[in-house]
C-alpha cells in the first residue's frame, strides 16, 4: 500500500479550516474546497494567520509554513 501524501477536506468553516491546518502541518499536501467562495478565501485566511502565529512562537519554521 502506498503512504497518503494528499488530503482533501471538504467545507473551509472552522472544522474543515482547522482539520487542513493541522494536515498540512503535518507535512500532507491540502486540497480545500468549498461551495462558497467566500468560506474558502477564510479559511485560507485562518489558516494562513495560525501557521503565522507558530513561526512567531517559533515552533515552525518559516520554510515549514
Amino acid at each position: 500500500m502506498e503512504p497518503i501524501e494528499t488530503i482533501g477536506v471538504v467545507g473551509a468553516g472552522t472544522m474543515g479550516h482547522g482539520i487542513a491546518h493541522v494536515a498540512a502541518q503535518s507535512g500532507y499536501q491540502v486540497i480545500l474546497v468549498d461551495a462558497v467562495p467566500e468560506a474558502l478565501e477564510r479559511g485560507r485566511a485562518q489558516i494562513g494567520k495560525g501557521l503565522e502565529r507558530l513561526v512567531g512562537k517559533g515552533k515552525l519554521s518559516a520554510e515549514q509554513r
